[in-house]
């Protein structure tokens, strides 16, 4: 007697990877022999994961259109079998596909679309927290501030890119004109988070990208100020990271400090 765990053993087998052994399990008819049988379950099987690709990546598939979008997603299906209990974190892997794939690899601005995309997804579905307040902070003594430490809010990303994906991204959505494909001199940082329901995004200056890298890391805001010396004078180290304190905790994006010995 076949057990059921090997029987569904089998058809796993069959919907990821192809192997046909689940046929013996299977009873066809003239009309409807096992292969067709069968292949409803494993067409719809990739369908729904190309559909749950394009939900996930809804501008790349705008730019690479409906055709070529789902040979992609057949390909990365075909590749990356889904591993995830929730179809949600299916594509976790996409943007390095479209990273080292010849036939995607010479287009980068694709892999990089397709981390925004990503981060976008990733902040939006973050836990919610509740953020600190300014308030907060007002009874701490001057000499505390150095030790501070900040616990960052879940519904935070930084992502560093080379092409201009974020206006890319932005004229798809608004369906306003598309500019042209640019890479940047250099690496440029970008922050996403979400406060409420809504997804906010903007570019970082270097310095701030460091101390938000080095906080998100558990570093103290008195070496946060330390940091800083590198890019501006000492004295004024301490006034520049109070304010970008004061906008990453204005913005939601912090959602506790505490004290170190």
């Amino acid at each position: 007697m076949t057990r059921l765990a090997d029987v569904q053993d089998a058809f796993q087998r069959f919907l990821m990877r192809g192997d046909s052994s689940i046929e013996g399990q299977v009873l066809g008819t003239q009309r409807v022999p096992v292969q067709t049988r069968l292949s409803i379950y494993g067409d719809g099987y990739r369908t729904r994961l190309i559909e749950s690709l394009e939900s996930t990546f809804p501008v790349l598939a705008e730019v690479l259109g409906a055709g070529d979008f789902e040979t992609l997603g057949a390909r990365y299906v075909a590749a990356h079998p889904s591993e995830f209990f929730s179809i949600r974190y299916y594509g976790d892997r996409l943007a390095e596909f479209l990273a080292t794939d010849a036939d995607y690899s010479s287009a980068p601005l694709l892999a990089e679309l397709a981390r925004w995309e990503w981060a976008m997804a990733a902040v939006f579905d973050a836990a919610d927290t509740t953020p600190i307040r300014v308030e907060a902070f007002a009874t701490l003594a001057p000499e505390q501030w150095a030790q501070l430490r900040f616990g960052w809010s879940p519904a935070v990303e930084v992502l560093e890119l080379e092409w201009n994906v974020a206006d890319l991204w932005k004229a798809v959505t608004q369906q306003t004109e598309r500019p042209e494909p640019s890479i940047a001199t250099s690496p440029a940082s970008w922050l996403l988070w979400r406060s409420e329901l809504q997804i906010y995004y903007r570019p970082l200056a270097a310095d701030e990208a460091l101390l938000i890298g080095a906080a998100r890391a558990g570093r103290t805001f008195g070496e946060l100020c330390e940091l800083l010396c590198a890019h501006v004078e000492e004295n004024e180290a301490a006034q520049r990271a109070a304010g970008y304190l004061r906008g990453w905790i204005e913005s939601g994006l912090i959602v506790r400090a505490e004290l170190t010995p």
